[in-house]
């Protein structure tokens, strides 16, 4: 499940501002039950942008060589709404069940 999520996170985190790369596996990594690597972000990150669901613009840096930083494109957008609706009732489905004991 958390595999299938985790892209989704991530146009989720360049939604509304750009991220490069090694932001994008700090933010994951730091959000509880998302733990991951850079060997499972960047791929994730070069599917998305041949997929159409990310553009990528390289930025200089002051800090060392420029960054790749991702953007959401509007492929992307739609994908990630689509996503939402779905997770929400998923979620309160599962709520119903282990939470409430199957009680409306």
């Amino acid at each position: 499940m958390r595999r299938g999520a985790i892209e989704y996170c991530v146009l989720a985190l360049v939604k509304d501002e750009e991220r490069y790369g090694f932001e994008l596996v700090r933010e994951l990594a730091a959000a509880d039950g998302l733990v991951t690597s850079e060997g499972t972000v960047y791929p994730l990150l070069t599917r998305l942008r041949r997929e159409g669901l990310v553009d990528t613009v390289w930025r200089e840096s002051n800090q060392g060589p420029p960054r790749r930083y991702y953007r959401i494109t509007p492929h992307g957008r739609r994908a990630l709404e689509g996503f939402v609706g779905q997770w929400e009732r998923f979620r309160d489905a599962v709520d119903r069940l282990v939470v409430l004991g199957g009680k409306p």
